[in-house]
């Protein structure tokens, strides 16, 4: 195969996660009526402040590209957009590209995690000005995989392009979450899961949304044990 070739093939490659066995075969996404896979932009539901926006598909050919959100976002006007994320993830490419459409648009972006953010959805998840993620819900990160037809020499071609794609990535992370990319990179050839207050640990989330847990005690200090030892003694005598 030759480089041009290797190179457009190296174009399919796709950061995937999945919550099903390996070999789970695909299937298109699920469509509406009008061919639109399960990503809307709800401006009827839009207050004057914000538009409530759903990414709750897989990045790329198979759910939302890159191009059809581009274009929904065109519609955005209000001051602020909630984006809320539920994907897999998919395309290195289409998320990349959805990241940066995010970042230059006029609006202040939230960002939500409401199921699971993981791999290109993770870093779609930090364009976000905000970015929060509901408790019960996850994030992962983990390096960019592709496939390649062709020769020894078009295997090597794959793997460089493959660590110069997670080196950007890794950079996104750093960039938003603090750090440094050799970190993050490191986390992503673990093939790293964090729940939201893991996420919110690493710097990945801001906060953790609707948590109605009560926040722990704060430890007592040293002068109130004294005063509370005083009064016992005074009761005593």
């Amino acid at each position: 195969m030759n480089t041009r070739l290797a190179h457009v093939v190296a174009l399919a490659c796709r950061a995937r996660a999945y919550a099903t066995p390996r070999g789970t075969p695909q299937v298109p996404a699920p469509r509406d009526a009008g061919g639109r896979t399960w990503f809307r932009i709800e401006n009827a539901a839009a207050t004057p402040e914000s538009t409530p926006v759903y990414l709750y598909d897989e990045i790329g050919m198979w759910g939302v590209t890159a191009a059809d959100f581009v274009q929904a976002l065109a519609g955005v006007t209000t001051p602020a957009m909630d984006l809320h994320i539920n994907s897999p993830g998919g395309s290195v490419f289409d998320g990349i590209a959805i990241h940066a459409a995010l970042v230059n648009h006029a609006a202040t972006v939230n960002t939500v995690v409401d199921g699971i953010a993981a791999s290109a959805a993770s870093f779609i998840a930090m364009a976000g000005d905000t970015r929060s993620i509901e408790k019960p819900a996850s994030m992962m990160i983990h390096d960019a995989s592709g496939l390649v037809l062709g020769n020894a020499g078009d295997m090597r071609q794959m793997a460089d392009v493959l660590d110069q794609l997670s080196n950007a990535i890794a950079g996104i992370y750093a960039d938003r979450a603090g750090g440094t990319p050799a970190d993050w990179r490191a986390s992503m050839l673990d093939e790293t899961w964090y729940t939201s207050a893991e996420a919110v640990a690493a710097g990945l989330a801001d906060s953790v949304a609707n948590d109605t847990a009560p926040p722990p005690a704060a430890p007592e200090d040293r002068r109130s044990q004294l005063i509370r030892a005083r009064a016992r003694v005074t009761l005593r005598g």
